[in-house]
């Protein structure tokens, strides 16, 4: 349960307890009149509801116990009356409702998303996740339960965050799951990340879960559960460094042209994909496909006249919107 509900549900409740103690107060008057004017129901009733409510359209009483009574009902009356008003205050004072409302619009947004991705964790490698979906022009989703995450994510212009546990059915329901393109979990435990791809899994058979493994014993695990990638940050980095270190000449990453945005990629060819028969140079379009690898075997620089077929995966060098052609091809 988030705060703000928290907070609605403990504001309604007082107004439950508020309306039964006026309502205790006015069956209580009735009585009291009936016993000691001795008016009838319904006289004793008006007579009540007229001194709870401040109205006084209605006489005092004559003797000594009705005006007890009435003088009873105006101090508990009007007491209770200005405390549910000070609770009401209070509640709009808070901002509240402009809360109350903001979750709905953004629910609403949540409702008419489609094909966005779900970040499970705003941690540094969440971060950077998202990061790297914005500047691909990705729309996405962060489910986060730490409050100052989430605040984090909402800070950026055009993100959505949830507060709440990514593993939970609702919160990946309240992400759009139904209609997501695919789930990423990168919290910091192995086995958070493991829960959310088997409640991810299981709520979607067909959606692309990449998971984020620290130890080495998770990957398997993860894609028992159901990950179609596992990546392990500090593997990778390790690697990388390592290798940096044993051919300090070769630089990280190569420059190239800052507008074109050029990347590496290798992409899978699925059975049944438009690119399945076709030959490599009917294919490539603007990117440069690097190597080939099929059957265990890895073939650089392919020939253009090579056939491609199902279980191919393929090296391509190219820019974001040529990579997405391939990718469409290949899908």
């Amino acid at each position: 349960m988030t705060p703000l509900r928290g907070e609605l549900r403990a504001f309604a409740g007082r107004l439950r307890s508020l309306a039964l103690v006026i309502l205790l107060l006015i069956a209580l008057g009735t009585l009291g009149f009936m016993l000691t004017e001795h008016d009838s129901v319904w006289e004793a009733f008006n007579r009540s509801l007229d001194i709870i409510a401040t109205t006084g359209s209605i006489p005092a009483p004559d003797d000594t116990g009705g005006q007890i009574v009435k003088v009873l009902l105006t101090l508990l009356g009007v007491g209770t009356l200005f405390y549910a008003l000070v609770t009401v205050a209070e509640f709009f004072v808070a901002g509240h409702v402009s809360q109350m409302l903001a979750d709905r619009r953004a629910a609403r947004m949540l409702t008419a998303l489609t094909d966005h991705h779900i970040v499970c964790g705003f941690g540094r490698v969440g971060r950077q996740v998202a990061r790297d979906l914005r500047a691909a022009g990705a729309r996405y989703v962060v489910i986060d339960p730490n409050p100052h995450n989430v605040e984090s994510a909402q800070a950026q212009v055009g993100v959505r965050a949830i507060l709440g546990e990514p593993s939970d059915d609702e919160s990946l329901r309240q992400a759009g799951i139904e209609r997501a393109k695919a789930i990423v979990a990168c919290v910091d435990s192995d086995a958070e990340n493991i829960f959310i791809t088997l409640t991810a899994r299981e709520l979607r058979g067909d959606i692309v879960i990449v998971a984020r493994a620290s130890e080495d014993g998770s990957e398997s695990k993860l894609r028992r559960a159901g990950a179609d990638r596992v990546i392990s940050p500090y593997k990778s980095s390790g690697t990388e460094m390592a290798r940096l270190a044993l051919h300090p000449q070769v630089s990280g990453s190569v420059g190239l042209s800052a507008e074109d945005d050029y990347r590496v990629e290798e992409i899978e060819v699925a059975a049944g994909a438009k690119g399945v028969g076709m030959a490599l140079a009917d294919v490539r379009g603007g990117s440069i496909i690097a190597a080939l690898r099929r059957d265990g075997r890895f073939e650089p620089q392919p020939a253009g006249d090579l056939v491609l077929q199902a279980g191919d995966v393929i090296v391509a060098l190219g820019t974001p919107r040529t990579m997405e052609r391939l990718e469409a091809l290949f899908a």
